[in-house]
């Protein structure tokens, strides 16, 4: 005997089998690229490093690399706030050449553990020292040619791979060997080419400085022009022949010394922002070429030939698709006896405001965007007063997040002012002007209230066991660029908690003005919804280009000491403009403003946490 689905039933359904279909198609298609169509193996690795530290890699090995042939390695370093995930670009296109790659988790970042050190990237190489200590000394990796070891990074990553040349040259010398490091690729950071540091170098290096990296003003000549840069100078000169005379001038993408003696010298200056670098097919073909040049590789690819930018397009899709499958899973759960009573009638829309009352809307949707923006950099500033020891990279369980910390002290009271806000247009408008309580859909009792937060929890663990086991069978998550949905470590859950709290506060007063306060009679769905994504995200968005209109007409950023924060928008901006629409659909569904923010708080703020640094003392 079967039982016919109802009618209201089948549209859920039949979204929710489109939405998962699309998540693993995409990601099939995404690991198929990563793994160049079934030519490298790829699977993540954990190793043990000093003082009780670790390392979580993933391990890119080719077919070709075998003990009868073995390969080079190159081991790939993310940069300040990202994890091994972010260079799949570099990582990618080698492993498709024939080199073994190990992309690292810096340390407290992804799901590596903190350290000891809160200088990592310069006295560990954000655990990189230790990586290649491993590789030149286990008998593990038999399928990998010893002689041939090498190092990438972009930003911070870029520090520790100069800094690890250096490490690895000073115990040579010591040794009376050749270092252990053949070649090192630096990206994105140019600071610590200097005289100290490069003296101990006895490795081939390259270098791929942004022209329009926003981290310029740090440099020695305040841009990033490379060619008379006195980094740059110092570096290619650092591998000239004793006796020769000092270059004046760096000849873009000229090769300097002889890579037999490990003196070869490229620099390279890309036209582009310093987060898109690794993102550009410029920059990965100039890292191609200068690897396939020290090592001697002959792929027979050209180095423009790349493929890795299917993998963000299939990962957007994914990410994508796996937001959208939560409508019509709440939908089939809403219509069980559990969730049932949680639904309501829809509210009636708003009177559509005219004459004061649409001054008074316009003028406190500038209000709210101006104080989102003017509000963020304070605030960012304040986080590192407040919260001392994530600050300064010491390990702590109290609010150890650096970044987000800014973030939720934005959210904090950014929701509170928009509370304030919706409360005082309907005080002094919206009461005289036909806008009743019952409106808003707000009423609720205590045992609804926690059936609500029950339902928000199983939307959340259903979301992410969809991510684990797709992370679990094809080795991808859901990312495209700046933005990840990536599987989270346990530690993470107790973050959760103490940072949940104080962003929900953003989310839920999100939910009564997009609910509230934005939904008027006669007015088409689309665009009132487009109004509070718009309304969400534009003092952030005003930020960024306030940056980076500063930086076109200046040469230099606007804000330069806090341009790391500004740098975290490009992933914030669009979460916020997503959170209305499903603050939005979740209302439609149950007549209540609380099941959309509690859902997308947890899911957001989860993407948050595990996608940002850590300084947790594990």
């Amino acid at each position: 005997m079967t039982t016919r689905a109802s009618p209201e039933r089948l549209p859920g359904i039949r979204l929710l089998l489109a939405s998962v279909a699309v998540v693993v198609l995409a990601s099939v298609l995404a690991s198929l690229v990563q793994n160049s169509g079934g030519h490298v193996r790829v699977h993540d690795i954990r190793i043990p490093t000093q003082n009780g530290q670790w390392v979580v890699a993933d391990l890119f090995r080719p077919k070709t690399a075998t003990s009868e042939t073995p390969a080079p390695l190159v081991v790939v370093i993310p940069g300040f706030q990202r994890s091994k995930e972010a260079l799949a670009s570099i990582s990618i296109e080698l492993a498709r050449r024939g080199v073994v790659v190990i992309a690292i988790d810096p340390y407290a970042q992804g799901s590596s553990s903190s350290s000891a050190s809160t200088q990592a990237a310069t006295t560990e190489g954000y655990g990189m020292f230790s990586v290649i200590d491993y590789v030149a000394n286990t008998g593990n990796l038999n399928y990998v040619d010893k002689s041939r070891l090498g190092v990438t990074g972009h930003s911070a990553g870029g520090n520790a791979a100069v800094r690890g040349a250096a490490y690895f040259g000073r115990r040579a010398v010591k040794d009376r060997k050749l270092s252990v490091l053949q070649a090192i690729y630096v990206s994105g950071y140019v600071l610590s080419f200097t005289d100290n540091v490069l003296k101990d170098v006895r490795s081939n290096v390259g270098t791929a400085y942004a022209y329009y990296d926003e981290g310029a003003y740090r440099n020695e000549l305040k841009n990033g022009d490379m060619r008379r840069a006195p980094e740059a100078l110092r570096l290619v000169n650092s591998g000239l022949e004793p006796g020769a005379a000092p270059l004046e001038e760096v000849a873009l993408g000229q090769h300097y010394g002889d890579a037999a003696k490990r003196t070869l010298r490229v620099v390279h200056n890309e036209r582009v922002l310093h987060p898109f670098q690794p993102y550009m097919v410029e920059a990965t073909a100039n890292q191609i070429d200068f690897f396939e040049h020290v090592f001697d590789i002959r792929s027979g690819l050209s180095s423009r030939d790349q493929i890795w930018y299917w993998k963000e397009l299939f990962g957007l899709i994914a990410l994508a698709a796996s937001l959208i499958s939560l409508v019509p899973v709440a939908q089939l759960l809403l219509r069980t006896p559990v969730f049932l009573p949680l639904v309501h009638p829809l509210p009636g829309a708003l009177p559509r405001p005219r004459g004061r009352g649409r001054l008074l809307f316009w003028t406190l949707f500038v209000l709210g965007a101006a104080i989102a923006c003017f509000t963020y950099i304070p605030l960012s500033e304040l986080s590192q007063r407040l919260f001392v020891a994530a600050s300064n990279r010491e390990p702590t369980w109290f609010f150890p997040q650096r970044m987000n910390n800014a973030v939720m002290l934005w959210a904090v009271l950014n929701g509170a002012v928009g509370f304030l806000l919706f409360f005082a247009s309907y005080r002094f408008h919206g009461k005289q002007n036909g806008v009743r309580p019952d409106m808003w859909g707000a009423r609720i009792g205590g045992s609804e209230l926690l059936r609500t937060g029950a339902l928000a929890l199983v939307l959340f663990l259903a979301y992410y066991s969809l991510l684990l086991t797709i992370y679990a069978v094809l080795h991808v998550d859901y990312r495209f660029l700046f933005m990840g949905v990536r599987v989270f470590q346990p530690e993470m859950l107790l973050l959760l908690g103490m940072y949940l709290p104080f962003f929900l506060v953003f989310f839920l007063s999100n939910s009564f003005r997009v609910n509230g306060s934005m939904r008027f009679e006669g007015e088409a769905e689309w665009k009132s919804m487009l109004l509070g994504g718009v309304a969400n995200s534009a003092g952030l968005l005003l930020i960024v280009i306030v940056q980076y209109t500063t930086m076109a007409m200046t040469g230099t950023v606007y804000w330069t000491e806090g341009w790391l924060y500004v740098n975290l928008l490009f992933a914030v901006v669009p979460m916020m403009f997503v959170l209305p629409y499903f603050n939005r659909y979740f209302f439609k569904m149950t007549g209540r403003v609380y099941l959309g923010p509690l859902t997308a708080c947890l899911i957001f703020v989860m993407i948050l946490l595990s996608n940002t640094v850590c300084y947790l003392p594990l």
